[in-house]
């Protein structure tokens, strides 16, 4: 109960804080990775969906289609209050990939309008419909990367 409770205060705003693009935010990193994967198997609250949502400027709908959601499950998520474990992991994906992006360009906004808009390394899919699947996300980290360090494709 003990680590519960410190968890929660590491939990709390978990994705905001990763979406603040500090590095102090990562929420691979030790000791917040055991209670994210803790928090992914039981299911994120759909609070944490909302803010992503939010924070990116796109639908619920859209969103919701990126973790694999129809629009009968969102609802019923939205009714629950939780995300299962797979959307749950999916959403954390995303984060771990703004947060590469946002600290790459030191800005949310620019982050967001990278994200979001169609790119040739990604033959014209917005690297935030890229990052779909495990290795579409990696893609979109190594081409940051890339990037960053200077490498050509």
């Amino acid at each position: 109960m003990k680590y519960k409770a410190k968890a929660s205060d590491q939990m709390k705003g978990m994705l905001e804080r990763a979406m603040e693009g500090t590095e102090e935010s990562s929420v691979l990193r030790e000791p917040e990775a055991a209670y994210v994967v803790e928090r992914v198997r039981d299911g994120l609250d759909f609070a944490e969906f909302h803010a992503f949502r939010e924070m990116l400027g796109i639908t619920e709908e859209r969103l919701g289609g990126l973790l694999g959601m129809s629009r009968a499950t969102l609802h019923r998520r939205k009714k629950s209050g939780h995300l299962d474990r797979s959307e749950s992991d999916r959403l954390v994906r995303y984060a771990r990939i703004f947060h590469c992006v946002a600290a790459f360009f030191q800005s949310k906004e620019a982050a967001v309008k990278w994200l979001i808009s169609p790119a040739i390394a990604f033959n014209g899919e917005a690297p935030l419909d890229y990052a779909d699947t495990e290795i579409g996300a990696r893609e979109v980290e190594a081409l940051i990367w890339r990037i960053e360090n200077g490498v050509p494709n």
